[in-house]
């Protein structure tokens, strides 16, 4: 090897952006579904909990993968196991593309589920094992930002398909982009999914792994590019040392997370971990559009709506990014906790003061056969939840016709504050984005005893998965059966709740070493 530097920081970033990529698609993934839940109700006849089903199953097979992915990166190596979840997210939106039942999409989304888990555990993984010290921490935060981007754009993609479509006649839609709306917002992922599969041929493997693996040479070769010359022999003997003392320590168990000196860390890690999905969070991600049409905003405009959620979360990940090492974790949770209680108590006050009349301009709109005297029930009653306005619905059009028209004929009768109804979710995704999104994993990086972090940090994000799960699997069941007002009511509670655990259990762990963590947690 010759001794002038090959190493290029350009070189290290651009690995790392296309490592981070797995985030981009794991964010499009989770999200695009939005958009998509209107349109595949009515067409396969679901109920409100498959429409839940057909949510979260992303969500069950990414929590499996994700304790399975770190065994397998171990075996397979990391850059194999990304290019596996490439032709996982590639095949899941095929196949959800031309899914011809609800079965197929279920399927379809859990195999997706798996590049989910996979890309989520191994994607900053390698960052973090290819870049040197002094730019790990802003490469590795590239994947995080990379998820909220996908966010983002699956918000933007779903609007713009709308859109296009709309703005075509049948006999122009040579696309068929109108009519098969919702298999080309889940078909678009193919794109992001093959070039990321095709970029990943351009990386090379994660030096630690090859080390692991006795590749001592190619290590090396790997290292020239990724570590400054004069760091690459301490690099390479950190490596070799720290493997061989990674082998040699006795793992810890799971039944050391039992025992009574971890009984304070396990109730933060735990109730962080739950706090991060049980207030709501996928909720509005996974259901933006559907919350702003029980508000009152058309289709179009409850996708666009859609769109500010999607980049109010980028803004605000950013921001948190930049603050979380100048004002701490705990600051920052105290002051997003707050806001997500008042945002979600605001959502459920404004649910809470809302009304429900059709008029007969309204109701001739859409195009459905209804009887003169169900008309005028509809249009001379005055509904003071949307629980019963539901109900009127079902009884005057029957199931079927109000499942098909719900939306519209919400948007055309409820009397509510739209602009605060806004103001309030955009709030509680700001709120969430600047604390609880990114200051989890940086707590559970920290709050854990390195002899047993690894376990501890798979154990609380099982949690977080399965709270995310039910969470997504319930929502649609929750606003048909319990009403807006209860749901966002719920979310403000479980907030308040977190918020004291914080205030009384949580230690500021900006600028303490994880020595003096484990002296303060573990007593």
């Amino acid at each position: 090897m010759s001794q002038h530097s090959e190493f290029s920081l350009f070189h290290v970033a651009f690995i790392s952006v296309i490592a981070a990529l797995g985030g981009f698609l794991m964010g499009f993934d989770a999200s695009v579904i939005s958009g998509v839940v209107k349109f595949i109700e009515p067409e396969f006849g679901l109920t409100k909990l498959q429409l839940g089903w057909a949510v979260a199953s992303l969500t069950l097979t990414a929590t499996f993968a994700m304790m399975v992915a770190g065994p397998l990166g171990d075996k397979f190596g990391r850059k194999a196991l990304l290019k596996a979840a490439a032709l996982l997210f590639l095949i899941s939106a095929v196949m959800s593309a031309i899914a011809p039942n609800f079965l197929v999409l279920v399927l379809a989304r859990m195999i997706g589920g798996f590049g989910v888990g996979a890309a989520l555990i191994i994607a900053p993984m390698y960052i973090a094992e290819i870049a040197p010290a002094k730019y790990r921490g802003r490469l590795v935060s590239l994947n995080q930002l990379n998820i909220v981007v996908g966010i983002s754009a699956a918000f933007f993609t779903n609007y713009l398909i709308l859109q296009l479509g709309a703005s075509t006649t049948p006999e122009q839609d040579n696309w068929n982009i109108q009519q098969w709306n919702w298999r080309w917002m889940l078909g678009l992922e193919a794109i992001p999914a093959l070039l990321y599969f095709f970029c990943l041929n351009f990386v090379p493997e994660s030096p630690r792994w090859l080390i692991f693996q006795q590749r001592t040479s190619e290590a090396k070769q790997v290292l020239a590019k990724t570590v400054p010359a004069a760091e690459l022999k301490e690099t390479l003997d950190n490596l070799e040392a720290g493997i061989q003392h990674s082998s040699s320590q006795q793992q810890g168990s799971f039944l050391a997370l039992l025992k009574p000196n971890m009984r304070l860390v396990m109730i933060v890690g735990i109730s962080i971990a739950i706090l991060q999905q049980i207030t709501g969070i996928n909720a509005v991600f996974f259901y933006a559009p559907m919350i702003f049409e029980q508000s009152g905003f058309g289709t179009d405009a409850s996708f666009m709506q859609a769109v500010l959620v999607g980049l109010t979360n980028l803004l605000f990940t950013v921001l948190a990014i930049l603050l979380i090492d100048k004002i701490g974790r705990k600051a920052l949770l105290l002051f997003g906790v707050s806001g997500i209680a008042i945002c979600m108590a605001l959502m459920a006050f404004q649910f809470g003061q809302a009304s429900y009349q059709l008029d007969a301009n309204s109701l001739s709109e859409v195009p459905l056969e209804i009887s003169l005297q169900s008309q005028q029930v509809l249009t001379e009653t005055t509904y003071e939840d949307d629980l019963q306005f539901k109900q009127a619905l079902v009884t005057h059009l029957g199931k079927e016709q109000a499942l098909i028209y719900e939306s519209e004929l919400i948007a055309a009768s409820i009397q509510v504050n739209q602009k605060w109804v806004l103001i309030s979710l955009l709030g509680f995704v700001a709120c969430f984005a600047i604390s609880l999104g990114p200051v989890m994993w940086v707590l559970f990086s920290e709050l854990f005893p390195n002899r047993i972090r690894g376990i501890a940090i798979s154990f609380v994000g099982l949690i977080n998965s399965a709270v995310s799960f039910l969470v997504q699997l319930v929502f649609p069941w929750e606003l048909a059966t319990l009403g807006a007002t209860f749901t966002f009511a719920f979310y403000a509670v479980f907030a308040l709740l977190g918020l004291a655990i914080i205030m009384i259990y949580l230690p500021e762990t900006k600028g303490k070493s994880l020595e003096q963590l484990e002296k303060i947690l573990v007593r």
